[in-house]
């Protein structure tokens, strides 16, 4: 792991969980959507979402 301040990490914290909790709501939006184009638009923000999650967490290894 890099050498990281605790604000650093008390920050990555806060990204991590505002994209995970976004991951989640994309997800639950898309399966209630029944318009194809707007579930896929869901779809994909979950992704993206979860993306950039995954990101964040390789700071923490």
């Amino acid at each position: 792991m890099a050498n990281l301040s605790m604000l650093d990490l008390q920050n990555l914290r806060h990204l991590i969980g505002g994209f995970d909790t976004t991951h989640c709501k994309m997800q639950a939006y898309a399966e209630a959507a029944t318009d194809p184009s707007v579930k896929k638009y869901f779809k994909d923000s979950a992704q993206s979402a979860l993306d950039s999650k995954q990101k964040l967490m390789q700071f923490l290894k």
